[in-house]
């Protein structure tokens, strides 16, 4: 009978991928890994990308020091149109950083394994985009130097922010989210960093991996504390992936601005957030495993698994579209019929909808066909096009909501200035700037939770015998 059950259970085996390959080791795990960062030498590739990025970055700094000098003048903002690359490019950045923490702490807590080999470089996705978006919120105000204002601090003219607003909420939502993120990332990097310490051979790269991991020798009493202080703020993450994309989406629900006072804007948003996000992770993994050979680490399961997520998410999406939709036409407010009709049809932004559409709604139903899941070259390209629809779409929700609003006399066409593209390039370079120097300097990949889950995959293959009677 046992041997029987053992053969019934080869064919699940082999229809699910394993979340570790076999044939590795304890030393073999940390070898691959920390190799990356202290015996793989510069790449070629790498090079070419650091240049091309910190020009970018450079390219950022230069906009926002011309910002600084002369105004949000220079931007493409007009009037009704007030909000508009600033605020897009926010919600864009905001969006991505939810996928992080969704692997790293919603799948720790659900203990799912599959999350070990992707929430590093997730977690620093999270950082990165976060780091992106608080550009955005601070300079749009169009003087930046008093934006302590929007903190409640002691001060004699008794001046205090207004509370009720969805813009007060979203500094205590972003700062908070920012906060978290940081310490979370950095306490899972902990005990990696004393491993980089103890194998390095450079004096000063001992001194510094030293200084950041806090003196961790890998003490009982340390691995409780770890333990400890991981799962607090694992939990402490869960309720912001949920709250912090809520509260920017009341940034637009609280309005009387026509298809932006709806409440399904919340999920909506969420969802929104979990797409774009699984797909900037899909975007960057998949290139990831194959340049630094991690293919044994992130395995066709993971790449399979945030697929069905993205699929998941933008099934939620395309939802909340058809909500949006729905909910203009049982109105009966003429204002809301006329908006949507202008943003499919007759209005001067129609291609920008329907781009919205073909990337959001009908790209990602080719992951439906199982073949496509494995196929690599199709998921990078859907994820591409997902992160480009999404941009749309929240292009669509600003700026085609605003251009046209209840006023005739006001209606005015928007277009982006020089410096609104120049901006937004420079974040997505200062991003991959960030993200290669993470990849040089800091292991991609936990090595000391790919070791926990090789010792809990070969306990799992253990033999069991029965008992005996």
């Amino acid at each position: 009978m046992l041997n029987e059950a053992k053969q019934e259970s080869v064919p699940i085996q082999r229809d699910a991928p394993p979340v570790l390959e076999a044939g590795h080791t304890y030393g073999s795990i940390t070898d691959k890994i920390s190799s990356i960062v202290l015996a793989r030498p510069v790449e070629r590739g790498w090079m070419i990308g650091i240049v091309i990025s910190f020009m970018l970055t450079i390219q950022l700094f230069t906009a926002i020091t011309w910002l600084l000098l002369k105004g949000i003048g220079i931007w493409g903002n007009n009037y009704p149109v007030m909000w508009a690359f600033d605020i897009i490019n926010f919600v864009w950045w905001i969006g991505i950083g939810h996928a992080g923490t969704l692997i790293s702490a919603i799948l720790l807590l659900l203990r799912q394994q599959w999350r070990t080999s992707i929430n590093r470089f997730a977690e620093a996705v999270t950082l990165f985009a976060v780091i992106n978006a608080s550009f955005y919120p601070l300079l749009h105000t169009g003087r930046p130097w008093l934006d302590y204002w929007l903190f409640p601090y002691p001060n004699t003219m008794g001046l205090w922010p207004q509370f009720r607003s969805p813009l007060i909420w979203d500094v205590f939502a972003i700062s908070t989210y920012a906060t978290v993120s940081m310490l979370f990332w950095y306490v899972g990097l902990i005990p990696d960093l004393a491993t980089l310490r103890d194998r390095s051979k450079n004096r000063y790269a001992r001194i510094i991996y030293g200084l950041f991991a806090m003196g961790w020798r890998g003490a009982a009493r340390h691995w409780r504390r770890y333990e400890q202080a991981y799962f607090l703020l694992a939990a402490l993450s869960t309720p912001l992936v949920i709250s912090v994309h809520t509260i920017v989406s009341y940034d637009f629900a609280f309005s009387v601005v026509p298809g932006w006072h709806s409440t399904v804007f919340p999920p909506y948003f969420v969802a929104g957030a979990l797409f774009a996000g699984f797909a900037m992770v899909l975007l960057i993994s998949i290139p990831l495993r194959r340049i630094y050979g991690l293919e044994d680490f992130i395995t066709l399961r993971h790449i399979r698994n945030m697929a069905i997520i993205m699929l998941v998410s933008g099934l939620g999406v395309s939802y909340g579209y058809l909500t949006e939709i729905f909910t203009a036409w049982y109105s009966g407010n003429p204002y809301e019929i006329q908006l949507f009709q202008e943003r499919f049809f007759t209005g001067p932004y129609v291609w920008a909808a329907w781009l919205m559409i073909f990337c959001n709604v009908v790209a990602p139903q080719v992951i439906w066909i199982r073949s496509v899941r494995s196929n690599m070259l199709v998921l990078w390209i859907v994820s591409l096009l997902v992160s480009i629809g999404m941009w749309f779409e929240r292009f669509i929700i600003i700026v085609q909501s605003l251009h046209r609003n209840n006023i005739p006399s006001t209606w005015e066409f928007y277009s982006p200035t020089f410096w609104d593209l120049a901006m937004y390039t420079g974040t997505i370079g200062f991003f991959t700037f960030l993200l290669l120097l993470f990849i040089r300097f800091l292991p991609v990949i936990s090595i000391f939770e790919m070791r926990e889950l090789l010792s809990k995959t070969e306990s799992a293959q253990e033999p069991h015998h029965d008992r005996p009677s």
